[in-house]
């Protein structure tokens, strides 16, 4: 269990990760609160719009995920294991929604209005890979394990 925990913790030293995690972290989060704050707009409304099955279960559900993995990328907590959820909630939002837009725009108009979930996407895939940085709570406890 240890060797699981250090390895969700490693982390490189780069401290440019940080403006990595800040633009993730706060976009999931806002993302996430104004699922709840406008439910029939961006929540299980939009779920309801979009096709997803369950809308009522599925938007306070990716809300949550939202909030909780968007704060734990700001703070660099378990930053690997919250960006999984993340690239997941990605690709989901780009199959339901953007594969529509490439027979209505083509690919330069799907392109250019997805900007921000490919963006998002590959953000998220970096922290996975690369986990939180040099100024992340991962790093802290990376090197207290190691103290």
């Amino acid at each position: 269990m240890l060797t699981l925990l250090r390895r969700l913790l490693t982390t490189t030293p780069d401290p440019a990760i940080l403006l990595i995690r800040l633009s993730v972290g706060t976009v999931f989060l806002s993302e996430g609160m104004q699922k709840f704050l406008f439910p029939d707009k961006l929540g299980a409304g939009r779920f309801t719009t979009i096709g997803l099955p369950a809308p009522e279960f599925l938007g306070p559900f990716v809300g949550t995920v939202e909030l909780t993995c968007g704060l734990l990328v700001l703070l660099g907590l378990l930053t690997r294991l919250a960006s999984g959820p993340l690239v997941i909630i990605m690709l989901v939002a780009i199959a339901s929604t953007k594969t529509a837009l490439l027979a209505d725009k083509g690919f330069w108009g799907m392109l250019h209005d997805s900007r921000t979930d490919w963006a998002m996407l590959l953000g998220s895939l970096f922290l996975l890979v690369r986990g939180g940085g040099r100024w992340s709570m991962d790093a802290h406890l990376q090197h207290a394990d190691h103290a």
